[in-house]
């Protein structure tokens, strides 16, 4: 007997320490409570008025055809798809279309077709390349790949007097270091130096640099 009242007491104490399932519709009616519903009863309703098109969810398709301009569609499975109209196809070619293609013309209008085209064919006989402008100056690629020294390392004398000014004039009088270093060349450079454009006599004026021309020789 005693065993008995013990085994009480462990259920009793078991059951107070279990928690409890919080009801979200505390103080509704019990047909109408559940587990994330206010009411269930209402909720099944509501739903069943949004999947037949009726109360609310005929309300909502009024006002989405009131917005758009068109008269609204039953949900039903008797009706018809509605025809998707995408845009004017007037203007959309039918040459992959072999019934429409086959009725507007037959293997032998295609073949006077080609036969047509290839007549209006124009066959260009290659000429001789324009003369180059600027023929007979120097090659500045042609003068880069010929050089081996770096920029800055002295070859040819120069003359220190007033370099500084002399430098300045005449490199601003050109519009690319590639031009400067042309002018240099047909002046008699990179052994002379008629207008001071090497001042550090390493045969490359107004700061030109050879490095990128013989980098597409390869060094």
């Amino acid at each position: 007997m005693k065993r008995i009242f013990l085994c009480g007491v462990a259920l009793m104490a078991m059951a107070a320490c279990d928690p409890s399932v919080p009801d979200s519709a505390a103080g509704l009616p019990e047909t109408g409570r559940g587990v994330g519903f206010d009411n269930y009863d209402t909720y099944r309703q509501n739903r069943e008025a949004q999947l037949t098109g009726t109360a609310e969810g005929a309300a909502a398709a009024q006002a989405a055809a009131q917005n758009s301009g068109q008269a609204p569609v039953d949900a039903s499975p008797s009706n018809p798809a509605p025809q998707i109209v995408r845009g004017n196809t007037s203007q959309i070619s039918s040459e992959n279309d072999f019934d429409a293609v086959s009725a507007q013309r037959d293997i032998q209008a295609d073949a006077a077709l080609i036969a047509q085209n290839r007549a209006q064919y124009q066959q260009v006989q290659p000429t001789d390349l324009p003369s180059r402008t600027g023929a007979g100056r120097p090659n500045i690629v042609s003068f880069a790949l010929q050089t081996t020294n770096a920029v800055g390392v002295k070859l040819y004398k120069r003359s220190s007097f007033n370099a500084g000014n002399r430098y300045a004039k005449a490199c601003s009088a050109f519009a690319s270091a590639d031009e400067a270093q042309e002018e240099f060349l047909a002046l008699g450079g990179p052994n002379k130096d008629r207008k001071g454009m090497d001042p550090d006599g390493d045969g490359f004026a107004c700061s030109w640099d050879p490095t990128p021309f013989r980098a597409v020789r390869g060094g």
